[in-house]
């Protein structure tokens, strides 16, 4: 059974849970703390335990001195970080007493974590929607515009996440790649193989890259589904069916086959770190969702408002 913060959301935002070693070289459950969040001011860690900010399971707040292994989870809230404003909106397509269906503009997280906490679809939904027990269902990257799914009552969460593990919910994007070398109008064809392309391979997420692995020896734990859209001089716009979800899976199939998604700067190789360009969006698209609502028992479809900017001019 997961546990309940004792803290309750605020701003939009909820508590972060830290997991404390019951053991170990340190005497004090801030000692543990200043060494583990080593990048911030021990001074100014230790001041949010005399301000009773940090917080244990049954409500009481930790001192400067109380030992380790007195609790085992703290929670706490993130201190509010200097966030470069996202200057998209996420627009609510859907919303009832269960479910909220949201359109979310590429550079937006679905959940905060890094550098962005505020701007998060999470958070703005839970404050512009005034719900604070708002929880995602399944999430977006930051890159990937489109639709993204949140629960409203953390009772029927559980009910909708299993339709995604049962691979029950149909899943549509689509994407737009530099046009390959070797294309061929007259025979549309990626890596050799015509369309519609059935690709799968094998997707490892390695602990601490932020770009996951892909292992043509090891037995595919992926599919994606590809077809043509349209095509023109420049570029190709495709029709992604994910069998799957792997971290990645597009971004990584559609590079395997030659035809990286534009303004990808992980794959088919990961550049050098630099700040959001605005005018220069991922072109991947999540463009329809549709499953049996496993409540009500009643077909749903859902289809974003978005366009990809780089699409050519001949797309409906």
């Amino acid at each position: 059974m997961a546990m309940i913060s004792p803290l309750p959301v605020r701003d939009g935002v909820g508590a972060t849970r830290l997991h404390l070693p019951m053991t170990g070289p340190w005497a004090t459950v801030g000692d543990y703390m200043a060494e583990r969040f080593f990048h911030l001011s021990p001074e100014l860690l230790f001041a949010r335990f005399d301000r009773s900010e940090i917080i244990a399971l049954d409500g009481t707040a930790l001192t400067r001195e109380t030992p380790l292994g007195a609790h085992e989870f703290i929670w706490y809230y993130r201190e509010p970080a200097v966030e470069r404003e996202i200057p998209f909106d996420v627009q609510v397509l859907y919303q009832d007493r269960d479910l909220v269906v949201a359109d979310k503009p590429h550079f937006l997280p679905t959940t905060p974590g890094g550098k962005y906490l505020q701007n998060s679809a999470l958070v703005r939904l839970r404050r512009q929607l005034d719900l604070p027990e708002l929880a995602p269902i399944h999430r977006l990257d930051r890159a990937t515009a489109g639709l993204v799914m949140f629960t409203v009552r953390p009772e029927v969460r559980g009910a909708y996440q299993l339709l995604f593990e049962r691979r029950e919910v149909e899943k549509v994007y689509e994407a737009v790649s530099p046009l390959p070398d070797e294309w061929d109008a007259a025979s549309p064809a990626l890596a050799g193989e015509p369309f519609p392309i059935v690709y799968r391979n094998h997707i490892e997420k390695l602990r601490g890259n932020v770009c996951v692995r892909a292992d043509a020896e090891r037995e595919p734990n992926s599919e994606t589904l590809v077809e043509l859209i349209d095509a023109d001089d420049r570029v190709m716009h495709t029709l992604l069916r994910p069998h799957s979800g792997k971290m990645h899976q597009l971004r990584v199939h559609l590079a395997a086959l030659g035809a990286g998604i534009l303004n990808d700067s992980f794959y088919p190789e990961l550049l050098p770190e630099a700040p959001d360009n605005f005018g220069k969006p991922l072109q991947l698209l999540a463009r329809e969702l549709r499953f049996i609502d496993p409540l009500s028992g009643a077909p749903r479809d859902f289809a974003t408002h978005r366009t990809l900017q780089e699409a050519p001019a001949s797309a409906a």
